[in-house]
């Protein structure tokens, strides 16, 4: 699904390319790690409006692990994803699609000393379900939370 809006060459720096509905879409430009806070912020932003600013804290600190990833391991940008499902069981699902097809490194645990390796582990720990996927050139690694069990 090509970005809305004008270049679509790739992502631009914090660049909201479609916040309609319960979705939020937001591109971030390649080793632009400052747009990690950005797209923090406006992920809480759209928790608020959405009616679910219980999910935030969780919700902006695995995001910020899988963007990180995606823009300190793939060498290119990467695009974030939140959407809110309806009805009463509600999920929000969080998605980010970076450029590189090769899965990120987990199953070892990092050493008590080491000063990154963690991510995917919070990730796994925190939300309900989460996984990787092959999409077009890259992949996406998404998660999940129960939005109906926060509220």
């Amino acid at each position: 699904m090509p970005l809305s809006g004008g270049n679509r060459s790739g992502p631009e720096r914090g660049r909201l390319t479609d916040s309609t509905g319960n979705r939020l879409r937001y591109a971030v430009r390649r080793a632009d790690l400052r747009a990690v806070a950005e797209s923090r912020r406006r992920l809480r932003d759209h928790l608020r409006q959405w009616g679910v600013p219980a999910l935030a804290d969780t919700a902006e600190l695995l995001a910020t692990e899988i963007v990180t990833n995606a823009l300190q391991h793939t060498g290119g940008g990467a695009v974030l994803t939140a959407t809110l499902s309806p009805g009463p069981a509600r999920k929000l699902r969080v998605e980010v699609h970076d450029s590189l097809g090769r899965r990120p490194p987990g199953g070892s645990r990092p050493s008590d000393d080491a000063t990154s390796g963690r991510g995917l582990l919070l990730v796994e720990a925190l939300a309900d379900t989460w996984g990787v996927q092959a999409r077009g050139a890259g992949k996406v690694v998404w998660f999940e939370i129960d939005a109906a069990a926060a509220a």
